[in-house]
C-alpha cells in the first residue's frame, strides 16, 4: 500500500471531505506591558497594517508602543483599534504579549481564549498555570517555539541583539565618562587592542564576538562543548581564540582581560557559576563584567541583579553590569525582530482557520504549546507545576 493511501486511511472523515481551508479572521489583542522595564511590543505598526489588510482585527491598548517609540497614531493609521483600558483589550480572542501575564492580568482572561507570550515558568508563582488551565486557555510560549530548521527563532533573534548590545554596553562602561578607566574598546595603530573574554559559545557569544572584532578587539571564547567551540570557530574564522573551560586557563585570561561576558544558557533551572568570587578578585582594576546569564542567576559568583535605571555596581574594583532583559534596552530593534517572527505565524493561523487549525497542521507551532484548552501539553511544565500531562499530538488527533 502506498504511503499516500496509508495517510488517507488514517485521516478523520472530516479531513477527507475537506476541499478547502476554512479561513478565519483573527481578533488580536495587544495589552500594554506592565512588567518592570519591559519596553518591547510584539507587533510594530507595519505588521499591524499587513494583518488588517488581510482581514484581521487588531485591538491595542493606548500607550502600548510608547517605550519603543511607536505612537497610538502610528497604530491607528495602520488600521488598529485603540483601547483605553486593559479590560477592553482582553475581549479579543487571541492575546499577544511579550512578557507573561501578571497575576492581575490573569483575572482579565475569558474562558477559551488563546495566549501567545513568553512563559518563564521558573519565575512564575505557584498556581499560575493552574489559573490559566481553569479558564480553558490555549497558550503558546515563544521560548519553546521552533522553526523549520529546529532553531528557536525568538531566542535566536533576542540573543543576536543581546550579543551585539553587550559589547556596546561594555564600550560605554570602559569610558571615563561612565567611571571606567578611559579605554577605547578595540584598538588603534600603536595601541594594544582590548582583550575580551566570553564564557559560552552560543548565539550571544557569536554576535558579541562579531561586534568586538568589528571594533578591533582580541576575543577569547570558553565553553565546555567542543562541538560549540568548533562551530563558533568555523563561523568566526581563525581570529578567535577558543578553549574548553579549564579553570587555570580561564583564570589566566580573566587576569589580563578588559571585558568579561558571561553567556551561559541553562536549558532548565539556574545557570552554573563558572567564575568564582576569588577569580573576580584577580581581575584587573577597572575591568568590566557583563553577565548576560543573570536572567538565570548569573555565571559570576559576584553578580547581583540590577536594572536599566541603576545598571552597574563595583566589586573588587571591577564594574558589574547585571541587567536581565538586555534586549529591552533597544526596544525598537527588538520589537521589529519579534514582529518579523509573529506576523507570519498569525497570517498562517488565519489562513489555516484559527489556533486549533494551526496546531493541527503545524508541528512546529505545537512545540510552543504548553496549554491546549486548559490541558497541560508540555511535559516540563506539567512536572514543574505538578499537573497532569497530555500529549498534544494525541489531543489533536482526537480533536477534543
Amino acid at each position: 500500500m502506498s504511503s499516500l493511501a496509508q495517510q488517507g486511511i488514517l485521516l478523520p472523515q472530516e479531513s477527507v471531505l475537506e476541499v478547502s481551508k476554512m479561513r478565519q479572521d483573527l481578533y488580536i489583542g495587544i495589552p500594554k506591558e506592565i512588567t518592570f522595564q519591559e519596553h518591547r511590543i510584539p507587533l510594530v505598526p507595519s505588521a499591524v497594517g499587513l494583518l488588517v489588510s488581510n482581514g484581521h482585527r487588531v485591538l491595542i491598548e493606548s500607550g502600548a508602543g510608547v517605550n519603543a517609540n511607536f505612537t497610538d497614531s502610528d497604530y491607528s493609521e495602520a488600521g488598529a483599534q485603540i483601547a483605553y483600558s486593559p479590560q477592553d483589550v482582553y475581549n479579543a480572542n487571541l492575546i499577544l504579549k511579550v512578557a507573561p501575564p501578571s497575576a492581575s492580568e490573569l483575572d482579565y482572561f475569558k474562558d477559551k481564549q488563546s495566549l501567545i507570550s513568553i512563559l518563564q515558568i521558573g519565575m512564575q508563582a505557584e498556581g499560575y498555570v493552574q489559573k490559566l488551565s481553569n479558564k480553558k486557555i490555549t497558550a503558546l510560549a515563544y521560548e519553546y517555539l521552533k522553526d523549520e530548521t529546529e532553531v528557536y527563532p525568538v531566542i535566536q533573534a533576542m540573543s543576536e541583539i543581546v550579543g551585539s548590545a553587550a559589547i556596546l554596553i561594555a564600550s560605554e562602561l570602559m569610558s571615563s565618562s561612565s567611571g571606567g578607566k578611559g579605554q577605547l574598546l578595540g584598538g588603534v595603530p600603536g595601541v594594544p587592542p582590548t582583550e575580551v573574554v566570553i564564557i559560552g559559545a552560543g548565539t550571544v557569544s557569536e554576535y558579541a564576538a562579531r561586534a568586538a572584532f568589528g571594533l578591533g578587539a582580541n576575543v577569547k571564547i570558553f565553553d565546555t562543548s567542543i562541538y560549540k567551540l568548533r562551530r563558533i570557530q568555523r563561523n568566526l574564522g581563525s581570529r578567535v581564540y577558543t578553549s574548553t573551560m579549564n579553570p587555570s586557563i580561564l583564570l589566566k585570561a580573566l587576569k589580563t582581560c578588559d571585558v568579561a561576558i558571561g553567556a551561559i544558557l541553562s536549558k532548565e533551572g539556574r545557570s552554573p557559576v563558572i567564575v568564582s568570587e576569588e577569580m573576580v578578585t584577580e581581575m584587573s582594576f577597572g575591568s568590566v563584567i557583563i553577565d548576560v546569564s543573570i536572567d538565570q542567576g548569573g555565571c559570576f559568583e559576584t553578580s547581583e541583579v540590577t536594572n536599566h535605571s541603576d545598571p552597574v555596581f563595583k566589586k573588587y574594583g571591577v564594574t558589574h553590569y547585571c541587567v536581565p532583559n538586555i534586549a529591552s534596552r533597544v526596544p525598537r530593534t527588538a520589537s521589529y525582530a519579534l514582529s518579523n517572527i509573529f506576523t507570519p505565524i498569525l497570517l498562517n493561523m488565519g489562513e489555516e482557520g484559527g489556533m486549533d487549525a494551526l496546531l493541527w497542521k503545524d508541528a512546529h507551532a505545537r512545540t510552543a504549546a504548553y496549554l491546549y484548552r486548559g490541558t497541560v501539553t508540555n511535559k516540563f511544565v506539567a512536572d514543574y507545576c505538578k499537573l497532569p500531562f497530555r500529549d498534544l499530538n494525541l489531543l489533536m488527533a482526537t480533536r477534543i
